[in-house]
């Protein structure tokens, strides 16, 4: 996840847009859990590592391992979590078994997204490996926003499929996230380029209880039929094998 959007006040404990964004996510991981193996999760570009810490939270036993993957992580950080359940590392496990790979928001920022794909495929072992990917939807929504978060691209469906697909990820469904919202995002940011074009500023920001209340419930009951969004959205989904 985007530590400048922490920096920026938002509080992913509370916030309609993170709270909202894992359930998909948790809805995957379920699936998996399943088959009655306990998962590895790798949680690459970790950050806060709010995502793959909301699995362990939700699913407990049912995972095993949980690696946070970030290069901004200092050795005080690591240090303290080496050989626990929830471990803060640099670089990816060079061996990933029974695991689920997640990149929420990540590719966008990497120069070269198909390397890291790559990578993940490299270090996955056996046939027992998943993926779930989110990156930002529709360079028609590019904005201050992604300039402000350093991203080199934003995404639509068969753009991340062909690179899930070069890298030999197998299995791979794609839908959007935020159908519903994409209207009034597009509106804003046409407005918002036009008044400043380029200028790097985040649209996320915290919102009042209500606003965040209704928000989460909306954005909520769409998650439940996200799967089948294959028009448009805020956020493109991969998962999949690797």
């Amino acid at each position: 996840m985007d530590l400048k959007e922490l920096e920026n006040g938002i509080n992913p404990d509370s916030h309609w847009y993170y709270q909202s964004k894992k359930l998909p996510l948790i809805d995957y991981a379920r699936k998996l859990i399943k088959s009655g193996k306990p998962l590895t999760i790798v949680d690459i570009g970790a950050g806060s590592g709010f995502f793959a810490l909301e699995l362990e939270k939700v699913f407990g036993e049912a995972i095993s391992k949980v690696y946070l993957v970030d290069i901004g992580y200092s050795e005080e950080e690591m240090a303290p979590t080496r050989g626990a359940k929830v471990e803060k590392v640099h670089a990816i496990p060079s061996q990933i078994m029974n695991g689920l790979v997640i990149m929420m928001d990540v590719l966008e920022h990497l120069p070269d997204d198909l390397q890291m794909l790559q990578s993940v495929k490299a270090a996955s072992v056996g046939d027992n490996n998943h993926f779930f990917i989110t990156v930002p939807a529709f360079q028609s929504l590019w904005s201050g926003h992604d300039v402000f978060l350093e991203h080199y691209r934003r995404y639509q469906i068969p753009m991340l499929h062909d690179v899930l697909q070069r890298a030999n990820f197998r299995q791979i469904s794609n839908y959007y996230l935020y159908g519903g919202m994409f209207p009034l995002v597009w509106a804003v940011r046409r407005v918002s380029n036009w008044r400043n074009p380029q200028e790097a500023a985040s649209n996320m920001k915290p919102m009042n209880r209500l606003a965040n209340a209704v928000l989460l419930g909306l954005n909520s009951l769409e998650m439940k039929i996200a799967s089948a969004n294959k028009l448009f959205g805020v956020t493109c989904v991969g998962q999949g094998k690797i």
